[in-house]
């Protein structure tokens, strides 16, 4: 006996059932497809969503519509001039933004951007910057920490000295 000669004990590989072959087939007629349609066609398959032309629910219920990026991050913005009113020198961030309530939420994260001219330097804090916001700020002597490199220029200060 040889490798090529081998095959399965017979009657435990039923063959395929061949579906469609005429009347007395078993499945012939229909072959468990049901009577007409779309779904009993060669290649006819309804998308996901479609409801037969009505209107789909997803485009039904209001203000559900389209995609949302769960992972979107939404910024409370400051524009430079509201920061004018800050005395020189004066540490600027979330917390001081919030006292001063040029923000809502103390937690969520701000941007600052470049509307307006700043006379005083300050060293703001906030987690992102428009370029012109940024130019602006060390143009007036002062500095712009991004708050995630805030906690990495403390460590990096100390090795310095």
């Amino acid at each position: 006996m040889r490798m090529n000669e081998l095959r399965p004990a017979p009657g435990s590989r039923p063959s395929r059932r061949r579906v469609g072959r005429g009347h007395g087939s078993g499945r012939g007629t229909t072959a468990g497809r049901g009577t007409k349609g779309q779904k009993a066609r060669t290649g006819g398959t309804v998308r996901p969503r479609f409801e037969g032309g009505q209107l789909p629910l997803s485009l039904r219920l209001p203000f559900k519509r389209g995609f949302h990026n769960r992972f979107r991050v939404e910024y409370q913005e400051v524009n430079l001039r509201a920061l004018a009113d800050f005395p020189s020198e004066a540490r600027v961030d979330t917390k001081a933004m919030f006292a001063a309530r040029l923000i809502k939420d103390a937690d969520r994260p701000v941007k600052v951007l470049g509307v307006g001219e700043l006379k005083t330097p300050l060293i703001v804090v906030a987690d992102q910057f428009s370029a012109s916001a940024k130019a602006k700020i060390e143009a007036a002597g002062g500095k712009a920490i991004q708050r995630g490199a805030e906690s990495s220029e403390q460590a990096a200060a100390p090795e310095e000295a």
